[in-house]
């Protein structure tokens, strides 16, 4: 039966501490290589340090802002703060900031590199569109994130990817502009260094994709687990993986577009229904039939759907 916290999962447990063990070893490479290379050690810092930072302490309000979303009192959202309200006690956990996405998306997510600035998030459409056991599913999922601390380490896992993504693009645009400027000075030092550092970059971005990756699609499952046991209701969870998954295809491709770069973070990846996407060759979510199968067996544990 279900119990009254979110049950641990040392599994998740393990893998956040590898991804983070190895994220920093290529961090600690990626500065070496940086300077190695020729980039000035100030830029390095800068850039370096100065995305961490900005990265770690705004990230909610990054995504907050990204999604239109904004934080709702109880008496403007009751229902949604009555539903957390009761998750947060039956786990034993520090209720988080409560706020709603105005969009047609039919999603929610969870923020915040810690307890004190959680926020979790359910968009108007997913509001509409499900059943309150549903969405009371959907939000033990997003709060599980919360109290395992993977919204953290996923928060802190992919700024190292956005570093080497913006030296990426920042190299291949000074060689394309300043690349001729110094052929013609017959000083092509700068444009060699541009080159080695969009090589490098190329390569950390790369690893730090493939890991945070892997770990996203774990974590998933991680969270449909602890929610189907604190709710005791696992066929309410694959009830709303059924719908939102459903109705993604009736949403316009725009609203999808936008929603898209934040599936990491999202219940279910949002993907626009035209078009070659990278999310779909490394995806964010593992399947849903692979979800849909876990919380089947979770259902018969329980003995009860």
């Amino acid at each position: 039966m279900a119990g009254s916290r979110f049950i641990p999962d040392r599994g998740l447990t393990t893998r956040m501490l590898l991804t983070m063990s190895l994220l920093g070893i290529v961090y600690v490479a990626f500065i070496i290589a940086l300077i190695l290379v020729g980039m000035p050690w100030w830029l390095v810092a800068l850039v370096v340090i100065g995305f961490a930072l900005f990265q770690y302490f705004a990230s909610d309000k990054i995504a907050m802002y990204s999604m239109g979303a904004r934080e709702v009192s109880p008496r403007e959202a009751p229902e949604l703060h009555a539903i957390v309200d009761r998750l947060c006690a039956m786990a034993d956990m520090p209720k988080p900031k409560v706020a709603v996405a105005r969009t047609d998306v039919p999603n929610a997510f969870a923020t915040g590199h810690n307890e004190k600035n959680a926020v979790v998030c359910a968009t108007t459409g997913i509001m509409n569109r499900l059943e309150p056991v549903e969405l009371e599913a959907v939000l033990a999922h997003e709060l599980s994130h919360v109290a395992h601390r993977d919204v953290m380490v996923m928060t802190i896992a992919g700024f190292l990817g956005i570093i080497a993504g913006f030296l990426t693009q920042m190299g291949l645009r000074f060689m394309v502009f300043g690349g001729a400027s110094g052929g013609r000075n017959n000083n092509n030092s700068p444009a060699l260094v541009a080159l080695a550092v969009v090589a490098v970059s190329a390569v950390v971005w790369a690893l730090s994709f493939l890991l945070t990756r892997m770990l996203s699609r774990y974590r998933e499952l991680s969270a449909d687990r602890a929610a189907a046991y604190l709710t005791g209701r696992p066929s309410a969870l694959g009830g709303a993986l059924t719908k939102i998954t459903g109705d993604m295809g009736r949403i316009p491709n725009r609203d999808l577009r936008r929603a898209e770069p934040f599936n990491a973070f999202f219940f279910t990846p949002a993907f626009s229904k035209s078009g070659f996407s990278l999310s779909r060759l490394f995806a964010t979510h593992p399947p849903i039939q692979q979800r849909l199968a876990q919380l089947a067996d979770i259902s018969r544990q329980l003995g009860r759907g």
